[in-house]
């Protein structure tokens, strides 16, 4: 694209000033971003494409087949849809078949189905990336994970990864790499555990378990600085840790969240701030994240989402400016611009999402 040179001053103080504003559009007309879900459905599982504008609202831009099934109902784990670190690459896991699949994310946000393989167990439910790593976490039996690499468009088993959980009937959550790709971490609901899982040469090495600060720990994004903040459902409130060979170590136990359900957790890409949605209570809560890896609640509802939305999966786009959550209850996506302060201010609108779906990644 041409771009005309403007009067040096007035022109770039302007657009700085329109950029800045949440709700002002760019000149740019091309689509800001993109987010991504899948439908979950037994019949045949497909991702939904939305690419997302200058002004935070989301307009449909495809489905795509994943070439899998899934259970036709949400699945109520974090994870499920995943972007690589560079946009290039989207997972997404078929629970219903047993498989994840692997799409190429072209320039215009549409995907190009790549490969699909047998995830390496029964009832995949959650998987994560690092570099050309990918690791699918399974629910189904007595539970494990399971590795693969991501080269030439094609997902190849990595022999030796597959490690299990703490135990049996442990009702996992989410699989995700620390953010230097050195550890994974676990979540299991009914056994009140964190697995942590050192990583080398692509395998990861048998579990340390520890036990969760709180009761169910559920969903969980990482901070700069490797520290896994967790949700935990029964009492509604999050926890910090700090991971190495030998477990997970509180660093800051059981905040509140102030609402009901704490289950799935985003921090933002500077490492500030943490979300979290409380399903049985229809708000979002904000979060502050020192350097140490401690947090501290900030606002109780930096959003209400309405009574009986049923707020689940979060996402927030790559320059930090805005929050997506799926609304189980009426079946949509809410999108939200994050303020200096971490606060949140609600877009109108967002497109309906079939009553199955499951999982958010977005760019």
């Amino acid at each position: 694209m041409t771009h005309r040179r403007l009067p040096i001053l007035v022109a770039a103080t302007a657009i700085a000033a329109a950029l800045a504003i949440p709700g002002v559009a760019s000149a740019h007309s091309g689509p800001a971003g993109f987010v991504y879900t899948e439908t979950n459905a037994s019949t045949g599982n497909s991702i939904l494409a939305f690419a997302r504008s200058a002004d935070g609202q989301l307009n449909s831009i495809g489905s795509f087949s994943t070439h899998g099934t899934g259970t036709g109902a949400g699945l109520g784990t974090q994870g499920e849809v995943v972007l690589s670190a560079d946009g290039d690459w989207l997972l997404a896991v078929n629970a219903g078949s047993n498989d994840v699949s692997l799409f190429r994310v072209r320039d215009s946000g549409t995907l190009a189905f790549a490969d699909k393989a047998a995830a390496g167990g029964t009832d995949p439910v959650s998987v994560t990336t690092h570099g050309d790593l990918a690791y699918v976490l399974d629910a189904g039996g007595a539970g494990n994970i399971a590795g693969f690499r991501v080269h030439d468009g094609k997902l190849r088993a990595i022999s030796g990864s597959t490690q299990p959980l703490s135990g049996s009937a442990t009702n996992p959550a989410e699989v995700a790499f620390s953010t230097n790709g050195k550890f994974l971490v676990v979540t299991e609901r009914a056994a009140n555990m964190l697995d942590v899982y050192a990583v080398s040469d692509g395998r990861a090495a048998a579990p340390v378990s520890s036990a969760s600060s709180g009761p169910v720990p559920y969903g969980f994004a990482f901070d700069l600085r490797n520290h896994p903040i967790v949700s935990e459902a029964a009492n509604s409130t999050l926890s910090s840790y700090r991971v190495s060979g030998a477990g997970a170590t509180v660093i800051s136990g059981s905040v509140t969240t102030g609402g009901l359900a704490a289950c799935w957790v985003v921090v933002t890409p500077n490492g500030r701030w943490a979300f979290d949605s409380n399903a049985h209570g229809g708000t979002i809560s904000s979060f502050s994240i020192a350097s140490s890896g401690s947090i501290a609640l900030v606002q109780s509802v930096a959003a209400n989402t309405g009574a009986g939305s049923a707020p689940l999966d979060l996402g927030v786009t790559g320059n930090g400016r805005l929050l997506y959550v799926y609304l189980a209850g009426t079946h949509t996506v809410a999108g939200y611009w994050i303020g200096s302060g971490g606060t949140l201010t609600a877009i109108s609108g967002g497109p309906v999402l079939p009553t199955s779906a499951s999982g958010l990644a977005v760019s």
